[in-house]
């Protein structure tokens, strides 16, 4: 089945349904599909053709949606952009995806006018000025020619960052956008009576993959929040009577720090509280439950290249495996963790996590090589490392790539280093990812001055400004006269986040 299909179905079977929502709006299955079309045909009549990529750059609302939905109609392939990028990083994956298309929230027309590719642009959601309206343009369409798609058709390139620096686009199939949904479904026992809320960015990976499209699979609602807040968090919820959520750690501590009145909302109707992105430390776990008075709590593992699809520890593990990403892949998906390429590890032993899935990507768009280096025999190598306790389950050690989790957003290290060694008065710079008890982790730098520079953290942080997302940029940098380096050069990281815990 591919994505054009389910929507379809949804239409035929549940026509007068809520498909999605705002707290203001709501939508049935049939006005999602004709609105689906509309944006097709609009994208027809500009040039969209079968297997070409459109980008779209929002945060969450019914336009995302219907771009979506009417993108892959066209027979074109999505390409959704992380809304937090600067002009720079989205000028990389415009140029690298070859989209023919650019979509944008309007509300993010700086970003869209300091793009230096030269692409046509549409703002989405409100107007934007010296760019065309999605409305408008979807008011003048003639209609809309179905194209035939393949469930080996490509959906989807999503881009997420590599050790070289560089963002990779994992290819995505219908088939393998799917399969993320159904088996993000079977995972929470999700079904049409199901209300599904999505506040976290819809463009990730996991809300679009396994929870928008895992609810849609199953002819459930959706809720959207234009943006995670943690009052209208829990005035969605209490509401709307939504069952399920996806979200980083962070999105469920905030409202307990934040909102003093917390325990006035009625959240009885949850069905399934889940988080991704990072584990949450036993005691938090605990303090969650009490404070959300639920026992229904998931922790969910995977990857963007796998769809995302991996693991899950469900309610009844978090007692006595709170932090464990699981111990069994999901349906769909098969796992193991290896020491070497040979050799499997046992019960307290670690290797590298290994995934094969039903949703896993063909490959990385334009880079064969770094396709070739993630698989060996059919197998995705994740590059995380974990250790397996004496009953079975998985805890996340290290990470090969140095990848940093903070509030759920990955943050490489390589890319961040690149960025500041483009400051003069840099000799050097390392960065890791220290604890943090709420974003999970936080990204530190140790920067080596040139000789004789007098550098500031407030003047790299403005340097980096507009060469880094936000979230990417550094809460912390530490100036120290040398790195720890390997004898061939490499600098000794193990070392650095020794001395820093220690410290």
């Amino acid at each position: 089945m591919n994505v054009v299909q389910l929507i379809d179905q949804n239409a035929a079977r549940f026509p007068e349904k809520t498909a999605l929502s705002s707290m203001k709006t709501e939508l049935t299955f049939q006005q999602v599909k004709e609105k689906s079309e509309r944006a097709a045909g609009c994208f027809q009549k500009l040039g969209i053709r079968k297997g070409d990529p459109v980008a779209i750059m929002s945060q969450n609302t019914f336009d995302f949606v219907f771009s979506f939905f009417g993108i892959l109609k066209a027979g074109g392939i999505a390409v959704p952009v992380n809304h937090k990028l600067t002009s720079k990083e989205v000028d990389f994956i415009l140029e690298n995806s070859g989209a023919l298309l650019f979509l944008f929230d309007g509300t993010l027309n700086e970003v869209a006018q300091n793009l230096k590719t030269d692409i046509r642009k549409i703002s989405l959601d409100t107007p934007a000025q010296n760019s065309e309206f999605f409305s408008d343009a979807m008011e003048k369409v003639p209609g809309f020619t179905p194209e035939k798609i393949r469930d080996e058709d490509l959906a989807q390139i999503l881009y997420t960052s590599g050790t070289t620096g560089s963002p990779k686009g994992c290819m995505h199939t219908h088939k393998s956008v799917v399969s993320a949904g159904i088996t993000g479904a079977k995972a929470l026992g999700l079904d049409d009576t199901d209300i599904m809320l999505i506040a976290m960015p819809i463009w990730h990976s996991s809300p679009l993959n396994n929870w928008f499209m895992g609810i849609t699979s199953v002819g459930g609602s959706t809720v959207l929040l234009r943006e995670y807040h943690p009052l209208h968090f829990l005035e969605a919820i209490e509401k709307k009577s939504c069952t399920a959520y996806f979200g980083a750690p962070i999105s469920y501590l905030l409202p307990l720090q934040m909102i003093p009145n917390f325990t006035d909302f009625n959240l009885s109707s949850m069905k399934a509280w889940v988080y991704g992105g990072g584990p949450i430390a036993p005691e938090t776990v605990k303090k969650l439950k009490n404070s959300y008075r639920s026992d229904k709590f998931y922790q969910v593992y995977g990857m963007t290249e796998a769809g995302p699809t991996g693991t899950v520890l469900r309610p009844e593990d978090h007692e006595n495996h709170a932090g464990s990403i699981g111990k069994k892949a999901l349906p769909g998906a098969q796992m193991k963790v290896m020491k070497d390429e040979t050799t499997p590890a046992g019960p307290g032993e670690t290797g590298e996590i290994w995934l094969k899935a039903d949703s896993m990507m063909t490959g990385y768009l334009h880079n064969e090589q770094a396709t070739r280096e993630a698989f060996y025999d059919g197998w995705y190598r994740t590059g995380d490392m974990a250790r397996i306790d004496a009953d079975g389950f998985l805890f996340i050690v290290d990470r090969i790539k140095d990848m940093i989790v903070t509030g759920g957003e990955n943050v490489y290290s390589k890319e961040v280093e690149d960025r500041i060694m483009e400051h003069p008065g840099v000799a050097e710079a390392a960065v890791i990812g220290t604890p943090h008890p709420d974003w999970g982790e936080t990204v530190h730098a140790m920067i080596v001055p040139g000789k004789d520079q007098e550098l500031s953290e407030d003047e790299l942080k403005n340097f980096l400004a507009d060469r880094l997302a936000k979230f990417k940029i550094p809460k912390k940098f530490s100036f120290v006269d040398e790195l720890p380096h390997t004898p061939t050069g490499k600098v000794m990281k193990y070392k650095i986040r020794k001395e820093i815990n220690r410290v």
